[in-house]
C-alpha cells in the first residue's frame, strides 16, 4: 500500500510540480483527492484527458466562489493531513481558503505552498516559469557551452528538482514533526530556493577556487574531454563521464589511446588536443557499438537514448524504471522500498470520487 498508506491529501488543481508533487504522493500511498473546476472534473470522469500528471487521484468539481463550493472544500480540508496548492501567494487567503483559516479549522494540517519565487519578496506576485527561477539564482547561466548561450534544460531543474522535490520534503518532514508536537505548518517550496540550493556544490567549488563563472569550462559543464557528450559515425552520441583516474584510464584503453602520448588529464591548456582526439576516434564507429565495447567497463561511456528507446535499455527494463503502456511510456515508482512498496497511478482509471469521500468520512 505504500509507506504513506493512511495519509489524506487535498490537492487544489494547478500545473507543472504541483501536480508531480500529488502525483508522488499517491505514489507513496496517500490518498489524495484532487479539486478542479465542476466542469472538468466532469470532463474527466467522461474520459477526457485531464491536465498534466493528473491521473489516478479522485478528482471533485467545486465552484470555489460559490459558498457551497467553499463549505465543502472545507469539510474535505478538515479530513485532510496535508493540503498542497501552487497558486500566486494571495489567491487562496483571497477563496477563504488561506493557512491561517485552515490551519485554525484544522490544527494539525500540513499547508504546503509550491510557487516560483515563494511566499514573500519583490518577485512573488510576477508570473515566471520554470527558466526564469532558474535565471536568476545562477542556476542557467551555468548550463551550456563556451561558446553558446545558457541552454534550458527543458524544466526539470525549475518546476521539478527545486519544486516539486522539495515541496515532498517539506510534506514529509512537516509530518514527520507532527508526531511530536501535534501540530501542523505551512511549508513554502520557492523553485527558485530548491533550484539555488541545488547548485551547493558549485559554489562550493567556486570558493575553493576551481570553478569558473565563465560557461562551458569546467569539469562539470562541458569544459572537461572527458566529461561530455560524442557524435559517433552513425549520428548517434555517447556520454563520457570518466572523472576518477582509473575510470579515465579505462576510457583511453576502450578507444585504444592508452599507449598515446596525450596530454595529462587536468592539464586544462591540453584540453583542446584531447577533445579533438576523443571526438576523432569516437567518430570511427556507431553508437550501438562503442556501447559493446564499453558494456560492463568503468569506463563511465553510455549510448544515449531517445525517450523512445530508453524503455528497451536491458537496465531500464530490468528495473522497471519505463515501461510501456500501448503507444506510452511511463515512470515506474522511485524510490523503491523493501517492506512497503509504493504503486505507479500513471495510467489508472480515476478512482470514484463518492467512495473516496466515503472512505475519508464525507458524504459523497
Amino acid at each position: 500500500m505504500g509507506p504513506l498508506n493512511g495519509i489524506r491529501v487535498v490537492e487544489f488543481t494547478g500545473i507543472g510540480p504541483t501536480p508531480m508533487t500529488g502525483m508522488l504522493l499517491a505514489d507513496l500511498g496517500a490518498s489524495v483527492v484532487r479539486i478542479d473546476r465542476p466542469q472538468a472534473a466532469e470532463a474527466m470522469a467522461s474520459g477526457t484527458a485531464g491536465p498534466h500528471m493528473s491521473e489516478g487521484r479522485a478528482v471533485v468539481g467545486l465552484d470555489l466562489k460559490s459558498p457551497e463550493g467553499l463549505d465543502r472544500a472545507r469539510e474535505i480540508i478538515g479530513r485532510a493531513d496535508v493540503l498542497l496548492e501552487g497558486f500566486r501567494p494571495g489567491v487562496m487567503e483571497r477563496l477563504g481558503l488561506g493557512p491561517d483559516t485552515c490551519l485554525e479549522l484544522h490544527p494539525r494540517l500540513v499547508y504546503a505552498r509550491v510557487t516560483g519565487w515563494g511566499q514573500g519578496g519583490p518577485l512573488a506576485h510576477t508570473a515566471g516559469h520554470d527558466m526564469n527561477y532558474v535565471s536568476v539564482n545562477g542556476a542557467l547561466h551555468s548550463i551550456g557551452r563556451a561558446d553558446g548561450p545558457p541552454v534550458p534544460p527543458i524544466n526539470l531543474l525549475g518546476d521539478f528538482a527545486g519544486g516539486t522535490m522539495f515541496a515532498v520534503t517539506g510534506v514529509l518532514a512537516a509530518l514527520l514533526e507532527r508526531q511530536d508536537s501535534g501540530r501542523g505548518q505551512v511549508v513554502d517550496a520557492a523553485m527558485m530556493d530548491g533550484s539555488a540550493l541545488l547548485m551547493s556544490m558549485v559554489h562550493e567549488d567556486r570558493a575553493r577556487g576551481s570553478w569558473s563563472d565563465e560557461r562551458g569550462t569546467n569539469y562539470l559543464d562541458t569544459g572537461a574531454p572527458w566529461y561530455d557528450v560524442y557524435e559517433c559515425a552513425d549520428g548517434g552520441h555517447v556520454s563520457v563521464a570518466c572523472i576518477e583516474p582509473q575510470f579515465y584510464a579505462a576510457f583511453l584503453s576502450g578507444i585504444g589511446l592508452d599507449g598515446e602520448d596525450l596530454p595529462e588529464q587536468w592539464d586544462t591548456e591540453g584540453w583542446p588536443r584531447l577533445r579533438e582526439r576523443f571526438a576523432e576516434v569516437l567518430r570511427t564507429r556507431g553508437r550501438d557499438e562503442w556501447g559493446a565495447v564499453f558494456e560492463g567497463t568503468d569506463a563511465c561511456v553510455m549510448p544515449i537514448l531517445s525517450l523512445a528507446e530508453a524503455p528497451d535499455h536491458p537496465h531500464v527494463r530490468a528495473r522497471g524504471s519505463l515501461v510501456r503502456e500501448g503507444e506510452r511510456i511511463v515512470a515506474g515508482p522511485a524510490p523503491r522500498f523493501g517492506r512497503t512498496p509504493g504503486a505507479v497511478t500513471r495510467g489508472l482509471a480515476l478512482p470514484d470520487a463518492d467512495a473516496t469521500l466515503k472512505a475519508w468520512g464525507l458524504e459523497p
